[in-house]
């Protein structure tokens, strides 16, 4: 969220005041110039996260039973799945190192995969001058738009701290709503800033009350996924998206900086565009540069003032899409009242606005036909094209409305699309890493596999990857199929035949892998912390990798090196044994062993 909170009407009047929590990756919230009150991701802050959690997306096609090995042998249980994308909800024992067992995860070739399950926050707020009106609407021509499109018939999902569903110029907009912070129904707002967010995109227009927004006819779908202090965790955001799309919302808004990093967010967005939605984002609001990488999975937008210039606290960098108006916002406030704020939460819903009334004009446009024509038609700020300040330049809304009344759905070209692993003639066995590579001049919006013209699995976001069990198969020839799809159904297919040899694999390999451990060294001292490092070699293929420790399992990893801090505080002095076991894929096992001191 990021909001430089409004001085309110005084039959309202209320200085909302955001605590900094112990948790970093923010709500886009915070004006540059409240010291002290920025949290900070992209700051100097450690990000924070969910105690004993992580996040895991397994490749399409990964039995059940092989995830659940892999996360068991790091003490691991998946405790809730975000259905539409396939992420797992991790508990991990206590104790545990939440970033060293996803950074082992993160490894394995069978996990497309695993991060920290962070935490977001508000990062504070101040006062604002005070605006009599929305200089917003003209600067971005939205009330020449509105000739065409006032939003009629798309839902707009705020993901945030809930809306205020009596407000004067909220109240009969809503439809229903979910609370993923508690579980429940109730979606009223907790903090308040998701009612200013809600107002800026839809507050109703042309009724003689309160203020205008740019997408007044648009309905508004509360997604609550925070605390009262504004904080909520990635896992509640990406269900909350998830579940937005598949109950109709065509936009969503999300106030928050840095989930663009997130692989379980750009999994939920680019779920809710292939069902034709678009997501907006805050671009933050630390003013300065931040080296996040672009996707065309959201659309991420900075903030400008009355004079066209980016504001001196929004942030920015080569992951900005577009700008928009994002300083003295007039708009809603908790509990009735109304009220300028500032901050790059508002930029975005801005933009949320504009898309709302491209859509309403056009509902047969594909979600990256939408994007493109709003980038298009953005007013060109800064230096001539994209630039990492204003991203394509200023939303306009009157040209974006009349590009998408004048156009019709042209995307005639199929996807290209190859199986790149394992290759034609490959003798494949056990587990296999199917990797497959696919573009469009538009969007691939699925990649599907076949195993001897069946289908194994769906994977919607790139880089499009799968998992199959061979020994589901006969031994002998398999042809392994994959198509990609484009937003419209246009389609392309190519196949890899490959060789299972399960049985004669397991018959005949007998060579013993080896096992070696590169650090500790044998009879070394050992400190508080160690490095356990080890790796194994075999003529086939190593299966698995294990670490033992005075005969206890520490962690077990698919493949041929592991890595493993440990924390020795809690042990005895004295001698104790590092062990590894490596395994092939016909079941040899290797044993290396060393002793260490404390």
């Amino acid at each position: 969220m990021n909001d430089t909170t409004m001085n309110v009407r005084p039959h309202g009047f209320r200085r909302v005041s955001l605590q900094r929590r112990n948790v970093s990756l923010v709500l886009a919230l915070a004006l540059a110039g409240s010291a002290g009150s920025m949290a900070a991701y992209g700051a100097n802050d450690t990000p924070a996260w969910v105690p004993g959690r992580i996040l895991v997306q397994p490749r399409p096609g990964l039995p059940e039973a092989a995830l659940e090995k892999i996360l068991k042998a790091h003490g691991g249980k998946s405790i809730e799945r975000i259905e539409a994308i396939g992420v797992h909800v991790v508990q991990l024992p206590p104790n545990v190192s939440e970033k060293a067992v996803a950074a082992l995860l993160s490894k394995n070739k069978h996990l497309k995969f695993a991060e920290l399950d962070m935490l977001l926050e508000p990062a504070g707020s101040v006062n604002d001058p005070y605006f009599s009106k929305a200089w917003h609407l003209p600067k971005i021509q939205a009330p020449t738009a509105w000739d065409a499109s006032t939003g009629a018939g798309v839902t707009v999902a705020i993901l945030d701290s809930g809306v205020d569903a009596s407000h004067p110029d909220l109240a009969g907009k809503l439809v229903s709503g979910w609370n993923f912070y508690d579980g429940n129904s109730n979606t009223t707002d907790v903090n308040g800033h998701g009612t200013k967010v809600a107002g800026t995109v839809a507050a109703a227009t042309n009724n003689a009350t309160g203020v205008a927004a740019v997408a007044g006819a648009a309905k508004i779908m509360p997604v609550r996924v925070s605390s009262s202090s504004g904080s909520g965790s990635l896992s509640a955001i990406a269900s909350g998206l998830t579940w937005a799309a598949d109950r109709g919302a065509r936009v969503a808004n999300l106030s928050f900086y840095g989930v663009s990093t997130s692989s379980t967010i750009v999994s939920a967005a680019q779920y809710m565009k292939n069902k034709g939605g678009l997501v907006t984002v805050s671009a933050g609001n630390y003013g300065t540069e931040t080296t996040f990488a672009s996707t065309d999975t959201m659309i991420i937008v900075s903030a400008t003032d009355s004079n066209d210039a980016k504001t001196s606290w929004s942030s920015y960098g080569n992951y900005v899409d577009l700008a928009a108006p994002g300083a003295g916002i007039w708009t809603t406030a908790n509990g009735g009242g109304y009220g300028s704020v500032s901050g790059t939460s508002f930029s975005s819903p801005v933009t949320a606005g504009v898309v709302a009334l491209m859509m309403a004009v056009n509902p047969t446009l594909g979600a990256s036909q939408v994007q493109q024509l709003l980038q298009s038609t953005a007013k060109d700020l800064g230096a001539a094209g994209w630039d990492k300040y204003y991203g394509y330049g200023l939303v306009n809304a009157a040209a974006a409305v009349q590009a998408a009344k004048g156009s019709a759905p042209s995307d005639s070209t199929a996807p290209s699309v190859s199986v790149s692993s394992p290759t034609s003639g490959s003798t494949v066995k056990g587990l296999v890493a199917i990797n497959v590579s696919a573009a469009d001049n538009v969007g691939i919006s699925r990649v599907d596999l076949l195993v001897n013209g069946s289908k194994l699995a769906s994977d919607t976001t790139a880089p499009y990857g799968f998992s199959w069990d061979s020994t589901t198969v006969a031994d002998g020839n398999a042809t392994l199929t994959a198509y990609a799809y484009d937003a419209v159904g246009n389609y392309a297919s190519s196949s890899a035949a490959v060789k299972v040899a399960n049985a004669a694999s397991a018959s005949t390999d007998t060579v013993v892998p080896t096992a070696t451990i590169s650090s500790p060294t044998n009879g070394a001292n050992i400190g508080s912390k160690v490095t356990v490092s080890a790796s194994a070699s075999d003529n086939v293929g190593v299966a698995s990798l294990s670490l033992y420790i005075d005969g206890q399992l520490k962690s077990t990893v698919n493949g041929s090196s592991l890595s493993y801090l440990w924390n020795t505080r809690k042990e005895s002095g004295g001698t104790h044994t590092v062990q590894v076991v490596a395994k092939d894929t016909a079941g040899n096992a290797a044993t290396r062993s060393i002793s260490v001191t404390k």
